[in-house]
């Protein structure tokens, strides 16, 4: 049984080649691994197969850039930041991306036939639904169902009749993307993971994939992440590489280390809907500067002090909440 290897964002994300399928830990605007997300579009990434259980800040800002190729799941967007996802859209309308539709259900179906090592998984969800209406079969209109493609099946799904009862099931197939990149609270040095609050559909999606990069905001001895058992994730073994990077999620947030950055959100969104305004934010943010180490030094430590979290109550205090 191995442990991961530790390295650093930049040579974590050399592991990653063009045209792999991804998928990605956290919920929308919740611990998304942003900084690995600048990386790839600083490494110029291209061709990149998104399979997620849903979309976010992430996902939209790879897209943008030009990153990607197909994406395959049911929403995008940043939550109240920003209704839709505006480069997803746009690179969609102008033929530059492949969208293939599955409801929530369907996609974490095909996260849960993966990571249980079987070839696809019953359901009912969506049935009877324009979801399975075969001319929105988008991989199917441009030929990558033939069977040459060995992460994407023959068939979007199969309507079979149930052996058991007297009704039909829809059959959605497994997915095992070739890395997922997962962002998390902490890491034990042999790489065992520890997700605070909700971890969503982290440990599917991990264990589906064939290699794991993990970004944590902290890492600590095995000794110390083991005294509370119940509140880890997975075991090193289901991980390949190990990167430690305080604040890595930002602008998206981490449950008791930091706030979702909405102002940035906001601002992202704003200022991204046409192409030129990607390719300025981008300048600006992505490629005018060194590392995420020189983006968090351009957000500013009295920004990303107001969004940390107080370790007495898992939030933070400084942030102006409703409106009282």
């Amino acid at each position: 049984m191995g442990f991961p290897k530790r390295i650093d964002l930049k040579e974590a994300i050399s592991k990653i080649n063009d045209g792999d399928m991804l998928t990605f830990s956290g919920f929308t605007i919740w611990r998304r691994p942003m900084a690995a997300i600048y990386e790839m579009i600083r490494q110029k990434k291209k061709d990149l197969h998104l399979v997620e259980v849903n979309g976010g800040t992430h996902s939209d800002l790879l897209i943008g850039a030009g990153c990607v190729k197909i994406w395959e799941s049911c929403w995008i967007g940043h939550e109240l930041y920003g209704k839709i996802g505006a480069n997803l859209a746009r690179k969609a309308e102008c033929g530059e991306v492949v969208i293939e539709d599955y409801s929530h259900v369907q996609i974490l179906c095909r996260m849960v036939a993966g990571a249980m090592g079987i070839p696809y998984m019953p359901t009912y969800a969506s049935m009877g639904t324009d979801m399975l209406n075969p001319k929105y079969d988008h991989l199917e209109k441009i030929g990558l169902r033939d069977g040459s493609h060995p992460k994407i099946p023959k068939k979007k799904y199969e309507i079979v009749d149930d052996p058991f009862y007297d009704s039909q099931l829809l059959h959605v197939p497994a997915c095992n993307p070739d890395i997922c990149i997962a962002h998390v609270q902490m890491a034990g040095e042999r790489g065992t993971i520890r997700v605070e609050g909700q971890n969503y559909s982290d440990s599917e999606v991990i264990k589906a994939s064939d290699k794991v990069i993990v970004i944590a905001e902290k890492i600590v001895t095995e000794e110390y992440i083991r005294r509370e058992p119940t509140k880890n994730l997975v075991a090193g073994h289901e991980i390949d590489y190990l990167v430690e990077l305080p604040m890595a999620g930002h602008p998206t947030g981490c449950f008791g280390e930091y706030e979702a950055d909405g102002d940035f959100i906001k601002d992202y969104y704003s200022r991204t809907k046409t192409q030129e305004g990607l390719d300025a934010w981008v300048d600006e943010w992505v490629l005018g500067v060194d590392d995420f180490n020189g983006y968090l030094s351009k957000i500013g430590i009295e920004k990303l002090e107001t969004l940390r979290a107080n370790p007495a109550f898992g939030y933070s205090t400084k942030i102006k909440r409703g409106t009282k």
